[in-house]
């Protein structure tokens, strides 16, 4: 069967036939540079999106305190204030969103880093961090921004699993910090 006609009698092949183009165009380097800035342990990071994109944002800020990683998303109650030698993690698809342009610009007051995820590496957003990881979506036959969320959870879970990479014992270490309250 051709993989066109798979897609569309099977949509969960179109969708990962979206990903899987996606992701082959993503910047090796840009990619290095996210992987480079969560190399410091002792780093807080702040995590914060909008909608879907804060839930993409929640879900990898989970996966970083797994590692180890001192983490907080931004408006929970937890959450101190950032500071410099922070860094703060922005999931923007338009890199427009005013209230994640207004994060980024208090990051760098403070002397935060800024690192956002964007398919607009021209964007506001983009113009303030430090750290720009384009995530090119061109066209999708999903709904919204699905495609972007999407590839942000499994690029920022990419990240994660280089890191892995030098850790021993990854897997049993990041279970141990996996939460037991539930």
């Amino acid at each position: 069967m051709d993989p066109r006609q798979a897609a569309q009698s099977r949509p969960w092949l179109a969708v990962g036939q979206e990903i899987t183009s996606l992701l082959a165009r993503i910047d090796a380097e840009a990619f290095a540079g996210v992987v480079a800035a969560f190399a410091d342990k002792d780093r807080r990071w702040f995590f914060s999106g909008q909608g879907r994109s804060g839930l993409a944002a929640q879900m990898a800020a989970m996966r970083f305190m797994h590692m180890g990683r001192m983490v907080h998303f931004v408006g929970e109650v937890s959450a101190p204030s950032i500071r410099r030698g922070d860094a703060l993690l922005i999931i923007s698809g338009s890199g427009e969103t005013p209230v994640s342009v207004g994060f980024a610009r208090i990051a760098r007051a403070e002397g935060a880093q800024v690192v956002t995820l964007t398919h607009k590496p021209k964007g506001t957003l983009a113009g303030i961090a430090d750290i720009v990881l384009p995530v090119p979506v061109e066209t999708t036959e999903q709904f919204g921004g699905s495609l972007f969320e999407q590839s942000c959870l499994l690029l920022l879970d990419s990240v994660i699993l280089s890191l892995a990479r030098d850790m021993p014992d990854a897997h049993q270490l990041m279970l141990h910090r996996h939460t037991n309250l539930q």
